[in-house]
């Protein structure tokens, strides 16, 4: 070992260590404290928004680095660095092991590997240079956690790291320049003192943070993803024989293997008979559903969604009705899709329309336990889902092979209709044999009873709109019969409506009366999805084809994570009615619930500043709302018009091309003046509120900096007077010089100065303008 040590090799590589010159120290306790923070900051805000528990351990090791490095910093550190190197290998073969398990999400591995490397890294900080890297790595590490983040527990940390990193950059900024620490001696000893007041941080800070959330506000949603590698799960392997035909509702299977299917078990749904509802998961998922159930849900939230527009969540949809409820009559002949190995991709089976569709992306994660049923926007294409096989129903439903748990994550692209009113209510009559083989479909005991009153709502129209003119197509008799159900004060949202008795048909017991009303009084109506399922079979009654389909409303937009919240009591049923060629569109008779779904619009490009208003709205009273509404309608509609003039002229061939540039010169020359007029308006505004001296003695500096002789911070007034005495003139130098030393005596020596004599030196040097100064 000692002759290897006394080796050329080993004495050339001591003798190049010795030789090489030591670099710049950074010393700034502050400083380093300030950068470790951040670091910190950045390691709790990847744990809390992908819900790990890294932090337990790299916030310690990372501030026992930092220490370490704090008093190790005047050393070479060789063995140190060896180590380190070591563990960053250690690290990268640790990091290549995770990613064949995560090639469909990486961020979050990514993530560790750059805490891992951040946590090394810190037992080596002996220079400026080394916490900018550890300043890059926490602010990479919070953006790890944007993308990441699906809560508001993000924002804290958030502003967190804005008030550290504030301080760190003006730290970082006084270092670059050369400024040493400010220091007040005190009974011979040195306090360091705060580079800059809190109170002008904090202005700083709410600035900074009011510019950031009007940008966001304002900024518009892009309406397309521009990568095609969508956020899914890890791979889930199935250690069962997949059955399309299968749904696992937790709720009905809790019922049925408790021996409750049968009888009337409380909080068991019930896929027959009279029952209480389970108040966790919704009934309506499931291939048969029992519309003689009562009770209340308790409100839980099940999963947040991405997506480019808002819209129904689309869970399932039944064909057939039985009298108390709905089930899927062709359950048998779900169809499984497969994936290939290498892809997430399922690639569904698509259905030729007329109507013109927009792509629309939505990402789904699974906050609570739903059944095996994958929620989408109607008309899905396709589907990025973690297991081998999914199925897809007769009613184009989407299946898993297990049930949608907590974390579970995927993506669908649906091709969403743009609904046209005009063409719909066009369309064509002449329905397919296999729609009304299963569409149309009515129990014979109550169909005519059910046409004639839908028949004579239709008439009775006339006499409410006072119109000799019918309505003539099925879209707007559809139109019409949900809001007669949504509008008439006879069929009431119940609280509690009574149960069906076995052979009571729902139409009938809602239209006409319940069996088990009480004495002396008729109840009508029934619960919300009840107004659903009536409407349908109205629908059916007079040829028109619908069917029941059962999903989410959009939930509650969080505007600050661009998240839709779900929860389970925003699960309810509508309609969606057929028109041929065009295919499927859903209505919602419920009252309190829009006519039309919230679907895509033409236009998805969209500023969050709409859910702002909308978020903002919801909390203010409605004649406030309306006339808040008014204004700004008529502000927008008029900036938008100036706009949409202007960028109009560009496509006016040339003569448009010209006056569109000459316009453009001018409005830039007018934002500029303003620009101007604002920075002077400000300089101004600060100068009344500096002293008399101050202000006389700024005014000379501003004009000096002009002319290009800037004065730098640390300089003194009168090293500044000596270096510009010999680029001005002899009148110009002495006039430097009187205010120079004016300013030093009233600040330094507590003397009243002259001020009508400096102003007017002031003056006098502002007029050497036009003679030459030599630069």
């Amino acid at each position: 070992m000692q002759q290897l040590q006394n080796s050329p090799f080993f004495s050339q590589f001591r003798q190049r260590l010795q030789a090489k010159p030591n670099e710049e120290v950074e010393d700034s306790l502050w400083f380093r404290i300030l950068v470790q923070l951040l670091v910190v900051v950045g390691i709790i805000a990847t744990d809390v928004a992908a819900e790990t528990s890294i932090s337990l351990w790299a916030v310690p090791a990372s501030i026992l680095g930092a220490t370490w490095s704090w008093y190790q910093r005047r050393k070479r550190n060789i063995p140190v660095k060896f180590c380190i190197a070591i563990g960053m290998l250690l690290a990268l073969a640790s990091f290549l092991w995770n990613l064949r398990d995560s090639l469909n999400d990486t961020r979050l591995i990514l993530g560790e590997l750059l805490i891992q490397l951040q946590v090394l890294h810190s037992f080596d900080l002996p220079r400026r240079k080394d916490l900018g890297y550890s300043m890059v790595i926490g602010l990479i590490l919070l953006g790890v956690a944007a993308t990441l983040s699906q809560t508001m527990a993000f924002a804290p940390l958030l502003l967190l790291f804005l008030a550290i990193a504030l301080p760190a950059l003006v730290l970082d900024y006084r270092a670059r320049l050369g400024l040493k620490p400010i220091t007040i001696s005190r009974r011979k000893k040195e306090k360091i003192v705060f580079p800059f007041s809190l109170k002008r941080l904090s202005v700083l800070l709410l600035v900074v943070v009011g510019l950031g959330l009007s940008i966001f506000a304002f900024l518009p949603r892009v309406p397309g993803y521009q990568l095609r590698t969508f956020p899914v799960s890890s791979p889930i392997e199935l250690t069962e024989n997949f059955d399309p035909s299968n749904i696992n509702n937790p709720a009905y299977n809790r019922g049925r293997n408790s021996g409750e299917g049968n009888g009337r078990g409380l909080g068991s749904n019930r896929e027959k008979g009279a029952g209480e509802l389970d108040d966790t998961f919704y009934y309506g998922f499931n291939a048969v559903i029992n519309q003689n159930l009562r009770g209340i849900m308790k409100p839980q939230t099940v999963m947040r969604v991405r997506s480019q527009a808002e819209g129904f969540w689309r869970v399932m949809a039944f064909d057939k009705y039985n009298g108390q409820g709905w089930e899927v009559s062709r359950n048998k002949q779900t169809q499984t899709i497969d994936r290939p190995s290498w892809s997430f991709q399922f690639i569904l089976p698509t259905l030729a329309t007329l109507s013109r569709t927009q792509e629309v992306v939505q990402t789904y994660t699974v906050v609570s336990e739903m059944p095996n049923i994958i929620p989408a926007l109607s008309q899905p294409r396709q589907v990025y889902f973690p297991t081998q096989q999914i199925a897809m129903d007769a009613e184009r439903s989407l299946r898993s092979p297990v049930g949608l748990n907590e974390g579970l994550t995927y993506t669908v692209i649906s091709d969403v209709a743009l609904r046209d009113r005009t063409a719909l209510g066009k369309a064509s009559t002449d329905y397919p044999e296999n729609v009304k083989k299963y569409y149309l479909q009515v129990p014979e005991a109550i169909k005519e009873k059910v046409r004639k009153r839908t028949e004579q709502i239709l008439v009775n129209q006339q006499k409410v709109s006072k119109s000799n003119k019918k309505i003539a197509s099925n879209y707007e008799k559809a139109l019409y019969l949900a809001q007669y159900l949504k509008q008439n004060p006879n069929y009431k949202i119940e609280g509690f409506p009574p149960f069906l008795e076995e052979n009571e048909d729902l139409v009938e017991a809602f239209l006409f009366g319940y069996k088990n009303s009480p004495a002396n009084k008729t109840i009508t109506g029934g619960y919300a999805d009840h107004f659903t399922t009536v409407y349908t079979i109205m629908l059916r009654s007079i040829g028109i084809p619908a069917r029941v389909a059962a999903g989410f409303s959009p939930g509650t937009f969080n505007p600050f994570t661009g998240l839709y919240i779900v929860k389970n009591t925003d699960a309810h049923l509508l309609t969606e009615v057929y028109f041929p060629n065009y295919g499927w569109f859903a209505f919602d008779p419920i009252p309190g619930h829009p006519l039309i779904p919230p679907s895509v619009n033409e236009s998805q490009s969209y500023s969050l500043i709409e859910r702002f208003w909308k978020w903002i709205a919801g909390w203010l009273p409605s004649p406030v709302t309306g006339f808040l509404n008014t204004v700004f309608g008529a502000i927008a509609a008029a900036l938008f018009g100036a706009i949409a003039w202007f960028f109009g002229l560009f496509a006016q061939g040339w003569t448009g091309l010209f006056f569109g540039s000459i316009l453009t010169i001018i409005l830039a020359f007018v934002a500029w003046l303003a620009w101007q007029g604002w920075q002077m308006w400000r300089y101004h505004l600060w100068l009344r509120k500096l002293p008399a001296m101050e202000s006389i003695y700024q005014q000379m500096l501003k004009w000096l900096k002009e002319k290009g002789l800037r004065k730098h911070p640390a300089q003194t007034p009168l090293e500044y007077v000596h270096e510009v005495s010999s680029h001005c003139s002899a009148e110009g130098a002495e006039a430097i010089a009187e205010i120079s030393q004016a300013y030093i005596s009233w600040r330094y020596g507590g003397e009243n100065p002259n001020l009508k004599r400096l102003k007017r030196r002031l003056q006098d040097l502002q007029k050497t303008a036009n003679k030459r100064i030599k630069r």
